[in-house]
């Protein structure tokens, strides 16, 4: 088998083998989402409304406290989803896009989150092997995730 989970690690020996993850996912460890990250994030983006800043007006806002950012839960995909699969006898992975994102769920701020990838597809091209993947940020204790996204990477091997 040239594809396995390994303590929820989805392992291949290479890029060509991703083809035979199809199928599979794995899911990370939970991740907080402070108040501070959020307010770093407002000023790296100059996104500074209300509702993910001003404790005392989100309070008694549509949320009951602040908000994390719907881009700054996405921007943590790399974060959340970089252990979850090995590529042996790769050059590089490089981010290929998103074919598709949903933020279903705001993140309070305090909340902890994690990833949950499941392999949809591997396209051999030119370059390497396109990757695609369904990640779903799951937030603890909700009914429905923060955000799905449908992610694409490009494993480029050694040889």
């Amino acid at each position: 088998m040239t594809a396995q989970s390994v303590n929820g690690v989805i392992q291949v020996a290479n890029p060509a083998a991703l083809a035979d993850a199809v199928g599979q996912q794995a899911t990370g460890e939970w991740f907080t989402i402070d108040q501070d990250r959020i307010a770093a994030f407002a000023d790296a983006t100059e996104d500074h409304q209300w509702i993910h800043l001003d404790a005392e007006r989100a309070a008694a806002g549509p949320f009951g406290t602040t908000i994390a950012h719907g881009f700054l839960t996405l921007s943590l995909l790399p974060r959340l989803t970089g252990e979850l699969i090995e590529v042996g006898d790769v050059a590089m992975a490089v981010n290929y896009g998103l074919d598709k994102v949903r933020f279903l769920t705001p993140v309070p701020a305090g909340a902890r989150i994690r990833a949950t990838t499941e392999i949809t597809g591997a396209e051999h091209t030119a370059q390497g092997v396109r990757l695609a993947a369904t990640v779903t940020i799951e937030i603890e204790g909700a009914g429905k995730p923060a955000l799905v996204a449908e992610s694409l990477a490009l494993y480029v091997p050694e040889h």
